[in-house]
C-alpha cells in the first residue's frame, strides 16, 4: 500500500519560514565582515563547489548540521559555539529555514534565515569565494 504523506515538503518549508526570522539580501550584505555574525552554508559540497560560498561561511550540510552544532558530537564544529548571530542559507531559503528551526530547537540562538538564499545573494552581486 502507498504511503499517505500528512505534510508536504512545501508545508514544512512554509511552517519553518513562518517560525524563523528572515533577513533580506541587503541586510545580509552589510553583515559579511561583521565580527558578530557567522554565515552558515547548508548546501551540500557539490552545490558549494559549483557556485562558491559567502566569504567566511561555515560549511555544514543539511544532513550533518545537528552533529556540527552539538558539542558532545565527534563531528562538532567549534564555529557553532560562539556568542554570535548565525545567518543560515541554502540555494533558495527553504532548507536553511528548516535547518534554522531545528538549530533554534537545539538551543542555538540567535539564528536567522537568509531570504532567497544564495540565489538572491548572487543576483545582488554578493561576494563569493
Amino acid at each position: 500500500m502507498a504511503q499517505t504523506i500528512k505534510k508536504s515538503a512545501k508545508d514544512l518549508v512554509q511552517a519553518a519560514m513562518a517560525a524563523v526570522l528572515s533577513i533580506s539580501v541587503e541586510e545580509a550584505l552589510a553583515l559579511v565582515d561583521s565580527p558578530d555574525h557567522v554565515f552558515v552554508d547548508l548546501r551540500d559540497g557539490t552545490e558549494q563547489a559549483k557556485t562558491g560560498v559567502i566569504p567566511g561561511a561555515v560549511a555544514s550540510s543539511r544532513g550533518m548540521m545537528e552533529f556540527h552544532i552539538d558539542p558532545a558530537s565527534p563531528a562538532h564544529k567549534p564555529a557553532f559555539n560562539q556568542d554570535k548571530t548565525y545567518v543560515f542559507y541554502c540555494a533558495s531559503g527553504g532548507r536553511s529555514a528548516m535547518a534554522a528551526q531545528v538549530a533554534i530547537d537545539m538551543g542555538l540562538s540567535p539564528v536567522v534565515n537568509l531570504s532567497g538564499g544564495i540565489g538572491a545573494w548572487t543576483k545582488a552581486n554578493g561576494p563569493l569565494e
